[in-house]
């Protein structure tokens, strides 16, 4: 996917990505294409401050004192205390990587809250937390379609199969949407989450009502389970 996006030459890109996802082939393929990484990362990576190897978690809590933090504020997110290193991180030759916690919640000897890598070493502190803020909009609709609308069974593997999910996801919103205008000008103006909790109720009322037609009419439960693919 990352090889198939086109860019105007000169533009900088920035792909966020979340720690399931910053891998050496995703970060070579972004590298490939003239593309910066900015990436949250697991604590286990490996950096070499002067040359020695040592994980992120056991530098923060062996090494960082308070003193060695500074204190950042990213407008619209908070104040954090960062620690900033530059060089080696696992398979990546160089690159800036932010330990960060909230300021409030450092302790000492405590590993990061997140830890954020930047293959732009030219990036200020500021600017990597707040470019990365904005992967929080993507998590956030993630979660919704994942909790909300049930999507969280999906595995894709291919290109193909992702442009289809999203057709799914696009047809699905656009329905939601239309429903939400519709019942809105008869009730106090809804959220796609009320609409989804509508559908649902107006949909297990139905099954009641089947169920209770059924029953009426003396159908076995076995027949009735069946149909509707429950167990007792």
């Amino acid at each position: 996917m990352i090889e198939s996006f086109t860019s105007d030459e000169g533009e900088r890109i920035y792909v966020l990505i979340d720690s399931w996802y910053a891998s050496e082939k995703v970060i070579n393929a972004c590298s490939g294409k003239g593309f910066h990484v900015i990436a949250a990362v697991r604590t286990n990576r490996i950096i070499c401050p002067v040359g020695l190897p040592i994980s992120i978690r056991d530098f923060a809590e062996q090494y960082i004192r308070h003193a060695d933090l500074r204190s950042v504020t990213v407008e619209g997110q908070g104040h954090y205390r960062v620690y900033d290193y530059e060089g080696p991180v696992s398979e990546i030759e160089n690159a800036k990587l932010l330990f960060s916690w909230k300021k409030d919640d450092y302790t000492a000897a405590s590993k990061p809250q997140v830890c954020l890598l930047c293959t732009d070493v030219s990036l200020d502190l500021v600017t990597i937390q707040w470019y990365y803020h904005v992967r929080w909009n993507i998590e956030t609709g993630y979660r919704y379609f994942k909790e909300l609308l049930c999507f969280e069974q999906y595995q894709l593997h291919s290109f193909t199969g992702i442009q289809r999910f999203w057709a799914i996801q696009f047809l699905t919103q656009n329905f939601l949407e239309f429903q939400r205008q519709e019942w809105s000008r008869e009730n106090a103006e809804l959220t796609l989450g009320d609409v989804v909790r509508h559908i649902r109720e107006d949909y297990f009322g139905q099954i009641i009502v089947y169920v209770y037609q059924q029953a009426l009419e003396k159908k076995p439960l076995f027949d009735i389970l069946k149909l509707l693919r429950l167990s007792a």
